[in-house]
């Protein structure tokens, strides 16, 4: 009986390592392509548009959630004096999930 407990038990842990990797990917998806659509806005293209978005994946490292890179990307739009207003922003970002998590699953 004791065996049946342990090999659910690897089987719910294996679950969860699955789930958590795919969530650490759908948002690394979803970071990107968000800072992919920031840099559009911004003028960027090419190695600079790839080098931005690249910089927004990394800058939701720096604390949990999603705060640091809102917070980032705020400051850029700030700085390049570009005009999106936060629900815009909030918008684009919420619903940027939904593309990654099909990008990911699919893939």
């Amino acid at each position: 009986m004791t065996d049946v407990f342990r090999e659910r038990g690897k089987g719910f842990e294996g679950k969860y390592r699955m789930d958590q990797d795919l969530q650490f990917k759908v948002c690394s998806r979803r970071d990107k392509l968000f800072g992919l659509w920031l840099a559009d806005r911004f003028g960027l293209v090419g190695n600079d548009a790839e080098a931005y978005a690249l910089e927004v994946v990394a800058s939701n490292f720096e604390r949990p959630g999603d705060d640091d890179l809102l917070e980032k990307v705020q400051s850029d739009i700030a700085t390049k004096n570009v005009t999106i207003s936060e629900k815009e922003l909030l918008e684009k970002f919420n619903a940027l999930l939904d593309e990654a998590h099909d990008q990911v699953t699919k893939a």
